[in-house]
């Protein structure tokens, strides 16, 4: 791995960490604007807390060495999260304001995964050779 991806790779992962990190906070207090914001977008409220405990294992999942597979799933569930408040916020009609947070989360997620060092990755087996 070049000095160039290794940099790319840790400045995308630290803002990612702190991203989910900082809206997990936000959603486990249950804010009142995020409360509001979850109401607006016809959620439970409830899921504010699954939400927020799942961004907090999954930036555990991607910090920590070892454990490629859970990076995975972990990257997976951030993609999925991510892409569905965009599509969330876009079916209720929101404004480009609302989605730039998500949207920029799931940017810094696909860098994150891109250059993820050769030990973060799965390694394949073809056995067919």
């Amino acid at each position: 791995m070049t000095k160039r991806n290794k940099i790319i790779y840790w400045v995308a992962t630290l803002w990612l960490a702190l991203g989910m990190v900082s809206t997990g906070i936000v959603q486990l207090i249950k804010m009142k604007e995020e409360v509001a914001m979850f109401t607006h977008l016809g959620y439970p409220i409830y899921l504010l807390t699954i939400l927020a405990i799942w961004k907090f294992l999954g930036v555990i999942a991607v910090l920590v060495p070892k454990f490629p597979l859970l990076k995975e799933w972990a990257y997976a569930g951030f993609f999925f999260a991510m892409s569905g408040a965009i599509f969330s916020h876009i079916a209720v009609g929101d404004g480009t304001k609302e989605f730039f947070g998500p949207t920029l989360l799931l940017i810094l997620t696909m860098i994150s995964w891109y250059f993820r060092p050769a030990d973060r990755k799965i390694i394949s087996v073809n056995f067919n050779k």
